[in-house]
């Protein structure tokens, strides 16, 4: 999701419901994209329980602190109001600097952008992937094939065999 969907969203927006067809829970979150359009993002295991916990957590908080704030927003600051986009792009330059990859260009957008070209690279369809980024326009996704399209082509050059040049018959 974008940086701007995170910080923008509410308890309320998750939810776990169950799969019509299986049964199975499904823990999906709806975020608000650009020009205001909603969208749902479906969870896997690692989101959800990694989500979970952090509930516990800030329900806690929140009984501990009840006089403080009755804040609808998901994620917190300190000071118990909405976390500033500011501040998770700290959370992410901490992160990046304590697996020794800070000062290399990393980003909130640019893990974005890792994490679409893995999906995609992956055996996600780029029109599926279109939907999961809140892409409007198919053009916009088709950015992360032309990334995948320059690795086959680094691959293709890397190959031993590519060198060798059919004998001709003098």
């Amino acid at each position: 999701m974008r940086l701007s969907e995170l910080v923008g969203l509410n308890t309320s927006d998750y939810k776990q419901e169950r799969d019509f067809d299986t049964g199975e829970p499904v823990h999906t979150l709806r975020v608000t994209g650009k020009g205001s359009k909603e969208r749902v993002i479906y969870l896997n295991g690692a989101c959800t329980a990694a989500l979970q916990a952090y509930m516990g957590e800030r329900a806690k908080l929140i009984e501990k602190n009840k006089s403080l704030t009755h804040e609808k927003a998901m994620f917190l600051s300190k000071q118990f109001k909405r976390i500033s986009a500011r501040r998770v792009q700290q959370v992410v330059e901490d992160a990046l600097k304590k697996a020794g990859l800070d000062g290399m260009g990393f980003s909130v957008h640019k893990l974005r952008h890792t994490a679409a070209t893995l999906m995609f690279q992956n055996g996600v369809d780029v029109r599926v992937l279109k939907e999961v980024l809140g892409h409007e326009n198919l053009g916009t996704t088709q950015i992360y094939t032309h990334v995948a399209n320059k690795q086959v082509k680094e691959a293709m050059e890397k190959n031993p065999l590519g060198g060798i040049k059919k004998e001709t018959s003098e």
